[in-house]
Parts: C-alpha cells; sequence; structure tokens
C-alpha cells in the first residue's frame, strides 16, 4: 500500500477541554475496586465536587473516602438513601453487575445524570428498561467502556469507517488469559450474573461492534464452560467452591448487513491467546494482535492486507501513543463535559443494547445448545 494511503491512517493530536468553572455534585454508588479509577479521575478535576458514597457494607464507603483523603462526604448504606437524600448531578455506579439496573434507573428516575460501569447489565430485558428510563428522564446515561478512547482503538474505527477494507463480511475477535480468574463478586452468579463475557468480553466485542457501526445481532449460537473456574487444581479452593458463571464463552453471531461475527473469551484457558482479531473485507483485511491479557488496547502494529496493481501487499499501521491523562480519566470527563454542554452521551445506551443482547442470548443459547433468534423488546 502506498505511503498516501498509510498517511489517511496516522494519529491526530486532540486538546484536551478546559474545564467549565462550574462545580458538579456526584455521588458514588458502590466503593469496591472499580471505583478506585473513578474517584481518582474525580479528585483531579477542580470541577466536581464528591458529596455522597454509597455501600452495602457498613464501613467500607467511610474506609474508601479516608484512604483517599475525601472529607465532607454523606455516606449511605444503599443507593436509594443516597439519591433520596441529596441534590445530585451525577453519580457513578460501581456496583456488582446484578444490582446494575436496579441503581441506574433509580437515578435516573431522581433526575441524575449517571455514569454506568460495564457491563450495562446483565440481560437483554434489564438493558431495555435502563433505555426505557433515561428515555423517560431526559438524562445523560453513558457506560462506561473507557478502551474506545484509546488512541488505537480509535484507529481500528477510522481504518474501517474509510472503506478502504470494503464491504465487511466476517470478525473473529475475542481475547482472554491464560491464568487469570478474579474472585471477589465477580464469580458469583448471585452478585455478577455473568463471567468472563461480562468482565472483558463485552470489550472485545465493543471494539469491533463500534469500528463498524454496530449493527443489529439477528441470531447467536452459543457456548459456556467453567472448567478452570469450578477446579480447585486451578482455583483458590474456597472461591472454586463458589464459583458458577462462565470462565470460557465462544459465539457464532449473525449480524445486520450480512456480516458474521466470531467470537470467544476466556478467562483461563490452556493457551496464550484465543488468536488476534481479524476483520475481512471485501477489498482488504485488518489484522489486530492480541494482548496477553486485554488491557484496552492492542498487542502491536496492526496490519493492513490488500491488492495493490495486481501484487498482494501488506501495510504496518504503527501503535498509536495515548497522550495526555489515561483512560479512566476521559471516560469520566466526557461524561461530566456531556452534561455541561448538553451534549450526547459519549458511550450511548443504543449501542450498548446490542452488546448486552449478544452476551445475554450467548448464554441462553448455551442453556438451549442450538441457535436463537436475537430478541430484543421494544424501548
Amino acid at each position: 500500500m502506498s505511503d498516501a494511503v498509510l498517511s489517511q491512517f496516522t494519529q491526530q493530536v486532540e486538546e484536551e477541554k478546559k474545564d467549565s468553572g462550574r462545580k458538579l455534585k456526584v455521588g458514588i454508588i458502590g466503593t469496591g475496586w472499580i471505583a478506585e479509577s473513578h474517584i481518582e479521575s474525580y479528585l483531579e478535576m477542580d470541577d466536581v465536587e464528591i458529596v455522597a458514597m454509597a455501600d452495602l457494607i457498613p464501613g467500607k464507603a467511610e474506609k474508601f473516602a479516608a484512604r483517599y483523603g475525601v472529607e465532607g462526604v454523606h455516606f449511605y448504606p444503599s443507593h436509594k438513601e443516597l439519591i433520596d437524600n441529596e441534590q445530585l448531578d451525577a453519580v457513578s455506579v460501581c456496583t456488582y453487575n446484578m444490582t446494575h439496573a436496579e441503581c441506574t434507573i433509580y437515578a435516573l428516575e431522581h433526575g441524575v445524570n449517571v455514569l454506568l460501569e460495564k457491563p450495562m447489565c446483565v440481560t437483554t430485558e434489564e438493558a431495555v428498561e435502563i433505555m426505557r428510563a433515561e428515555k423517560k428522564s431526559g438524562k445523560i446515561l453513558s457506560i462506561g467502556f473507557q478502551p474506545r478512547l484509546d488512541e488505537n482503538m480509535k484507529m481500528v474505527k477510522k481504518i474501517v469507517q474509510s472503506g478502504v477494507l470494503g464491504d465487511i463480511y466476517y470478525i473473529q475477535t475475542g481475547g482472554g488469559r491464560r491464568r487469570g480468574i478474579p474472585n471477589s463478586t465477580f464469580i458469583e452468579q448471585k452478585t455478577a450474573g455473568i463471567g468472563a463475557m461480562g468482565d472483558i468480553g463485552c470489550y472485545s466485542l465493543d471494539m469491533v461492534l463500534n469500528a463498524i457501526g454496530y449493527p443489529k445481532p439477528l441470531t447467536v449460537t452459543g457456548y459456556t464452560s467453567g472448567f478452570f473456574g469450578a477446579n480447585p487444581k486451578y482455583n483458590n479452593p474456597a472461591d472454586a467452591a463458589r464459583f458458577d458463571v462462565e470462565d470460557f464463552a465462544a459465539a457464532f453471531v449473525r449480524l445486520e448487513g450480512g456480516i458474521i461475527l466470531d467470537f470467544r473469551i476466556a478467562w483461563a484457558m490452556h493457551i496464550d491467546s484465543p488468536g488476534d482479531t481479524v476483520i475481512l473485507g471485501t477489498e482488504g483485511a485488518l489484522r489486530i494482535p492480541a494482548t496477553e491479557c486485554w488491557n484496552g488496547s492492542i498487542g502491536g502494529p496492526m496490519t493492513i492486507y490488500s491488492d495493490m496493481a495486481g501484487n498482494q501487499v501488506e501495510t504496518t499501521i504503527p501503535v498509536c501513543e495515548n497522550r495526555g491523562k489515561g483512560l479512566f480519566y476521559k471516560k469520566v470527563r466526557s461524561f461530566l463535559d456531556a452534561i455541561l454542554e448538553g451534549g450526547e452521551a459519549p458511550v450511548p445506551t443504543s449501542q450498548i443494547l446490542y452488546n448486552q443482547a449478544i452476551i445475554d442470548h450467548i448464554v441462553k443459547s448455551a442453556k438451549l445448545g442450538k441457535e436463537i433468534e436475537v430478541v430484543i423488546p421494544e424501548i
């Protein structure tokens, strides 16, 4: 491919927006691990005041605030009490998956903007209920997919949207870890609802679905298993005894537009990677190197494969540098900017609905042992 074509895919530098001067009152619901990235980001912003925190575990939110030196905060044992007793501009919902829908819907119904951590929820039906509440409220609801703000992820979308690959017809994607089963609330149905798919699978789905414009999923043939998580040979015995979600999932998904999505994700497996992401088009193909453990970016330079003047050629796309603040900061900042400027949600539910529907229908298909149609209720 010529230098002229390659020049289309050079990194563009964007300036970060300045703070507006207005103080946004923010609450944090759930003070576990993922909330750390939220509070660290908020504390870097002059236009944010953290006024309240809620956690089901007595004393946990207080210890969390003390660790970060945050004073003057009101503490609550539930999201409802926090929202009922505070005048808030926004909340970060950082609870476990099974309570994402409940907390988000309650906040929206009470006129509060929401930054909801991924996965959006657990089921398609929950996603629809969230979107109904969002629509009725008129508030900003953004889902926590910070990898979208990685310059390499932006480049993937830029390449696909440029048309250099032609019409996309097949995508192979996924990722995972040879050994990387988490613990805590991640590994039980009663708290997480889903396992590896909700933790890291939603990210790899978003990488390719966002690049191709998020077409609607039509049918899914899904498979899930938990051979490693429930086995004390590969997991801490206490965790193995309570493990009841998937540590591996695979699926064959038919999307609108005649696109086939071949997906697999793992927390544990007897291989270093299930393979690179490959996007095949009628005029070219893109290979995106896998990472050892999903980290929100790519594993190395990407390659575009195409024909030119009768020759098969390969073009290397250098790894893009992420400048300025980190991805979590940019995720939070873009959400707050949407509130201040009256803009659109940075990661809209209209897209992530399809991400969630694919995950949910993988679970449903796996239980039935056959291909199923993707059914999404009206919003």
